[in-house]
Formats: structure tokens, sequence, C-alpha cells
């Protein structure tokens, strides 16, 4: 392995540990090797050496990640090459070749979990009322995208749906969520009036013998994710929105509303299925950034609040 090359007899044989005793794909090691040598090329300029790691402490590990930082390296990618370090270490005491694990003590750095992506109420009605294709397949993405987001479906749960699951006289319907949970779920008229439709010339999508799916993709099956993906990508150039919106965002969209039109949190936890209420509070958070947004931009006295 050429990245092996530069470093040192001890590093080489960790690395041969993982691909030929731990069994690690050659990709997964070549990925442990570049880390390995780029924290070997730094502890050179200092006079250290990989392949004499008992003269390398936890200052030499805390300095090489800020050095990381400071070069602007994603948090997920300093998290890697620590990962990389701590199992060389680990390798090593394991093998009472060091004393002491130059790594303990030093934590990965804190990752924020992305806010959740959504349209906001004009981008959403102009998607409500695009259309891309014509005939019984236009009928099916117009219903399938006001359910997704007049009910807050997840996608599997939209696309779960059997059409014994409908009652065209009535506004909710029953969904199996995760681990198989069961909750009932209010339709708009608007989506019901869609469904409606949309079940008047299903049969034209000539369903498979027996298939009891609501929505219909190619050769008559159940609506498959990437189909139903690839349909919001189309309406979403239709809408002239961007095309990175996925069918989550919908969902997405559909909380962030109900929340900023005073719904409760815990109605909106019972309504997307959440277990915890910790994850339906994401919507909150997103909710007072965008509402300092507005204020720093509208409020005549914002202007001083942001010198303070």
């Amino acid at each position: 392995m050429s990245l092996t090359d530069d470093v040192p007899e001890l590093v080489r044989t960790y690395l041969d540990h993982l691909r030929y005793e731990r069994g690690y794909s050659l990709a997964t090691v070549e990925g442990y090797a570049r880390d390995l040598v780029q924290f070997h090329t730094v502890l050179q300029a200092q006079g250290l050496d990989l392949g004499q790691p008992a003269d390398i402490g936890t200052r030499q590990v805390h300095a090489y990640l800020v050095e990381l930082h400071r070069r602007g390296l994603a948090k997920s990618s300093v998290a890697r090459k620590l990962s990389s370090l701590r199992g060389y270490f680990r390798y090593l005491i394991v093998r009472k070749l060091i004393a002491h694990d130059p790594c303990e003590g030093v934590h990965n750095p804190k990752q924020l979990k992305p806010q959740p992506t959504f349209l906001n109420v004009d981008q959403a009605i102009s998607l409500m009322q695009a259309r891309v294709q014509e005939g019984p397949q236009g009928v099916r993405d117009q219903a399938l995208v006001e359910l997704l987001y007049g009910s807050g479906l997840r996608i599997s749960e939209a696309l779960g749906l059997d059409v014994g699951d409908i009652d065209p006289g009535r506004l909710f319907i029953k969904v199996a969520g995760k681990g198989g949970k069961e909750r009932i779920v209010p339709l708009t008229a608007v989506s019901l009036e869609r469904i409606n439709a949309y079940l008047q010339v299903r049969s034209a999508l000539a369903p498979s013998p027996g298939e009891k799916a609501l929505f219909l993709g190619q050769r008559g099956k159940r609506l498959s994710r990437r189909q139903a993906a690839r349909i919001i990508k189309s309406l979403c150039v239709a809408a002239g929105l961007p095309q990175s919106v996925s069918p989550h965002a919908l969902r997405h969209s559909f909380a962030s509303h109900l929340l900023a039109s005073g719904a409760d949190l815990r109605s909106v936890q019972k309504l997307l299925g959440h277990s915890r209420l910790g994850t339906t509070q994401r919507y909150t958070h997103l909710q007072l950034e965008q509402l300092m947004r507005i204020y720093d931009q509208a409020h005549p006295r914002a202007s001083s609040r942001k010198k303070e």
C-alpha cells in the first residue's frame, strides 16, 4: 500500500492488523492510513515520531485537533481523524507497547444536528398547485403532495397506505407509523377531495392483480420512495422551488406551520407520531430562529440590539 511507504514500521504493522486480522476493507484501511500519515507528518515537524508513541502525549493530540479546526475542517472530519488515532493508540495499549493513551480525555467536537428543512406557506401553496404530468399520474401526484403536507405523514406512511384505508366520506385516516404504532391522522378537505379524485382514475394506472396500494407507480405496483422523490422534485421545478426539497420537507413544513399558527407542542407531537417530545421541539427552535431573523430585519430597535 503506497500510503504506508512513509510511515514507521509500527504503523504499518497496525494497518496490516486491520486489513488481515480484523478483516477491514482496503478502502477503510486506506482511510486510516491517510489519517495516521497526516498526524505523523505533523509530529515530525515537532521532532516526534508516530513510531515512538511513548513520546506522544495528550498535548500533541489536542494541538493537532486545534490545527485541523483552524484549517476549517468539518467537525465530522475532525471526529473521524480522532477516531483513527484512538484506534491506533488502543492497539498499542492492548499490546502493552505504551502505558498511557494520549487520546484519553480528548473529546470529539460537538456536531450540531441539522435543523429540518421546510417551505414557507407561500412556497407550500405553490407546490400544492403545481402540476407536471397530465392524466391519472398528475392526479396521483397532486393527491400525494397534498397528503404529505396536509397531514404531515412520513413518506413511508403515505406510500404504505392501501385503498381500504381510505373512507371517501371521512376526514381522517389510520396510519401505521414507526415500530408499527398506529395513529389517527386528520385529512384536510382539499386532501380528501384530491384523494377521492385520484381513486376515480386509479384503475387507469393498471394496478397489478390483487394490488391494494393506494399510490401506484411503475407496472401498477406500489409507488416507491425513489419514484415519490422524483415526483416531488419535478413538481418543485414546476413551482420554481429548489430541487433539493424532499418528501420529508413537506412533513417538516406541516409541523412548522402548525406551530407558527399557535398549535401546542403536545398536539403536534401526536399528529407527527413522535414518541419523544424532544424530537418535536426541534421545530420550535427553528421557529424561534425564523422569528429572530424577522425581528432583526423589521424592528426599528433591532439595529441597536445587534450592536450590544
